[in-house]
C-alpha cells in the first residue's frame, strides 16, 4: 500500500492520534452537548490533521504554509473549546492540562513546518 507523504509526518500522526483523544474526551460530555461543544470540539480537532494531510497535496510550498497556517488556527479553535470545557466542568484540570500539552506541542510542529516551506520559497 502507498503511504502519501502526510502520513510520514510526525506532527499529522500526533494530530491523529489527538484527535482520537478528543473523541474520547467528548464521549463523557452531557448528552445535551451532542450538537454544541461536542460537535464543535470534534470538528475543530479533526481540521487541524485535515489541513496538513491537504497542504501537502498543494504544488507550491506558499500553499503548503498557507494549510499550516490554517491548521494553527483549527488548534487555537480547539484550545477554545477546550477551555469552555473545562469552565464547564466537562474535563477536569488534569484532561485539559495534557490536552493542552499536546495542542502546544502540536502547533510548535507546525509553525516549524510552516517556517521550512516558507524558507523554500
Amino acid at each position: 500500500m502507498y503511504i502519501f507523504s502526510f502520513e510520514k509526518l510526525e506532527v499529522w500522526q500526533n494530530a491523529r492520534i489527538f484527535i482520537l483523544d478528543i473523541y474520547k474526551l467528548t464521549s463523557k460530555f452531557p448528552s445535551n452537548e451532542i450538537f454544541g461543544i461536542t460537535s464543535q470540539i470534534k470538528r475543530s480537532s479533526s481540521s487541524i490533521a485535515t489541513n496538513i494531510a491537504e497542504g501537502t497535496s498543494r504544488n507550491t510550498n506558499k500553499d503548503k504554509a498557507h494549510f499550516l497556517t490554517i491548521s494553527y488556527s483549527s488548534a487555537m479553535e480547539t484550545l477554545n473549546h477546550l477551555i469552555i470545557s473545562k469552565d464547564l466542568n466537562y474535563v477536569s484540570e488534569v484532561e485539559y492540562k495534557d490536552s493542552r500539552e499536546k495542542i502546544e506541542k502540536i502547533c510548535n510542529q507546525i509553525n516549524s513546518l510552516k517556517k521550512y516551506y516558507l524558507s523554500k520559497e
